[in-house]
């Protein structure tokens, strides 16, 4: 029973939180590219939906703080937090902008480069060696080059429409082609830059959560530090008033199903996540978010569904779980000999003919 609980517990309840955390992340996208449709700036947009988050997150973090023996907030963790802060500010602006330039169906295609930005990082910062002769290495590397050659051919090559209709969107189209063709690459360009961006959140925040195992602080201060310069960025750019005025409408039910469903739900349960599974196993559930993306918008925002993206998001996931495959390989080459070392133990623990 106690196995069979501990099995829920670091296998179902992490699949399960991620499958619901992809979900609502492309149900926020088609909602917040339909606000930003209506007229609604992406800063003021990403200003709004972040304090309102705070507040939100507020409970948690004086719950878990009024908890026996609560960490104390070292000046080190703040200023990792402030980091962690500042690199959700990119994420939201080059995100939000990327997707009022783009769609949600691209953006979702480009995330399954967060595994390859991943794996390039770790490089860099050589918390992984440099293995060229081990299959799983080439596995990883050969993966990397074929997502980013996926999501260039997601940005550069539209193609004809397979599916729905763009006219709504954007009326113009059939007159502005040129335009709307430039407005599509700047948008990937922005995507690709918020999920690089993101890459690195994500394996910040594991790392912080290694050393301050308190979910809720950790967020609560995160999302404040995001929404402070995220208000300093937007009043630098937005300085007319009448912008920063909100009427009833798809601009404030964005606003709040943003603050519920992404700094409230999906925070916590990616800080439960990548502290648990770390951030590659995160990463991994990507893939999804392409499908339930085009058929909510193919539903709800009448978004045209590419040639362009349909074949840069089949070579992106086919990158994507060629890395999948070398990181799976080698936790077997890595766990094998622990069970044999401790396979070993016990038979000589257990057997009498063994014991002196």
């Amino acid at each position: 029973m106690a196995m069979r609980s501990e099995i829920l517990r670091k296998e179902v309840l992490p699949f399960a939180a991620m499958i619901v955390v992809v979900c609502m992340e492309m149900a926020t996208s088609t909602i917040a590219k339909a606000a930003l449709n209506s007229g609604l700036s992406p800063l003021i947009y990403i200003v709004y939906y972040n304090f309102l988050g705070v507040l939100f997150l507020l409970p948690g973090f004086i719950i878990q703080r009024h908890r026996r023996h609560p960490l104390p907030l070292t000046l080190y963790m703040l200023s990792r937090c402030l980091i962690l802060g500042l690199l959700g500010t990119c994420v939201a602006v080059f995100g939000n902008q990327g997707l009022n330039y783009s769609s949600p169906t691209l953006s979702a295609g480009i995330s399954n480069l967060i595994p390859a930005f991943t794996f390039v990082l770790t490089m860099v910062f050589r918390m992984k060696k440099f293995e060229v002769k081990r299959r799983t290495w080439q596995a990883k590397s050969v993966g990397t080059i074929v997502s980013i050659i996926g999501a260039f051919v997601m940005t550069l090559y539209q193609g004809p429409t397979i599916l729905g209709s763009s006219s709504i969107l954007l009326p113009q189209k059939s007159l502005l082609s040129d335009e709307y063709s430039s407005r599509w690459v700047v948008g990937g360009v922005m995507s690709v830059a918020a999920y690089l961006f993101l890459s690195v959140w994500n394996i910040l925040q594991t790392a912080i959560l290694k050393n301050f195992p308190e979910q809720s602080t950790v967020v609560f201060f995160g999302t404040g530090f995001t929404s402070i310069q995220c208000a300093i960025v937007s009043a630098l750019v937005e300085r007319k008033l009448d912008a920063w005025k909100l009427q009833p409408g798809i601009g404030m039910a964005a606003i709040v199903a943003s603050a519920v469903l992404e700094s409230l739900c999906n925070q916590n349960i990616n800080a439960f996540c990548l502290d648990m599974k770390g951030p590659l196993y995160v990463a991994m559930f990507k893939p999804l978010g392409i499908v339930i993306a085009a058929i909510l918008n193919l539903l709800f925002l009448a978004d045209a569904l590419h040639l362009g993206s349909i074949i840069g998001s089949i070579i992106v996931i086919v990158g994507f779980y060629m890395v999948m495959w070398g990181m799976w390989r080698e936790a077997i080459i890595i766990v094998e000999p622990l069970d044999i070392v401790r396979q070993s133990g016990d038979a000589n623990e257990t057997s009498p003919l063994l014991q002196k």
